[in-house]
């Protein structure tokens, strides 16, 4: 590794927020179609796909699990720091982390989650780089919310007030955000629901038995 991007590690923080895959625990509103056993198979796949676009970004990688650390599992120590997130939703889980990472010396922090196959290495490092031109970074889901969230200085109203997993989030998450400078990166779908995979040739093999 060079110098350079030893640099950029010690300003970017990727946070990557992920369930533990126990069957019943992940993708409930997927499984309501599919079933748990192929809920998980789909997640754990999800993970996998995380763990190979995450492991080259140009950041320190940070992997906040929702119940317990797993110290052997997909995300070796050598290269994700585990931590456990914290907060009674969603939004005060992810804030913390930002605090915390902030109050660590990091310049530049990214949120993503664990459920998103359209995402890709160089979709990440393009949005650590626009960290250097803009304050905010945000990726659009088609469902309303958002896959990605970065921010080069903290503002804590981007968690509060928010209907979680709802259609609604993105668009008052940018209202909190209307005075300040925001890069927007493309559309993607996120995975949550049957319809969000049915046409997707990689979970083809998942769903052929249901």
């Amino acid at each position: 590794m060079t110098s350079s991007s030893n640099s950029l590690n010690q300003k970017n923080l990727l946070l990557i927020f992920t369930r533990n895959p126990e069957l019943g625990k992940c993708k409930t509103r997927l499984a309501a179609k599919v079933g748990d056993h192929t809920a998980l198979k789909i997640y754990t796949f999800l993970l996998e796909h995380t763990h190979n676009v995450t492991k080259e970004v140009k950041a320190t990688r940070e992997v906040h699990y929702s119940e317990e650390i797993w110290e052997n599992d997909i995300w070796e120590n050598t290269l994700y720091h585990k931590k456990i997130q914290q907060g009674k939703d969603l939004g005060e889980r992810m804030l913390n982390a930002f605090n915390d990472g902030f109050e660590a010396g990091y310049e530049n922090i990214i949120v993503i989650g664990s459920d998103m196959y359209d995402l890709s290495s160089d979709d990440l490092n393009t949005a650590f780089e626009e960290l250097h031109k803009t304050d905010f970074v945000i990726g659009p889901a088609e469902d309303g919310g958002y896959y990605l969230l970065g921010m080069s200085k903290i503002k804590a109203s981007l968690f509060k007030n928010k209907a979680w997993g709802t259609n609604t989030v993105l668009n008052e998450t940018l209202n909190d955000l209307k005075n300040e400078s925001v890069k927007l990166l493309k559309i993607k779908n996120d995975v949550d629901l049957y319809e969000d995979i049915q046409n997707i040739d990689a979970f083809q093999p998942f769903l052929k038995n249901i």
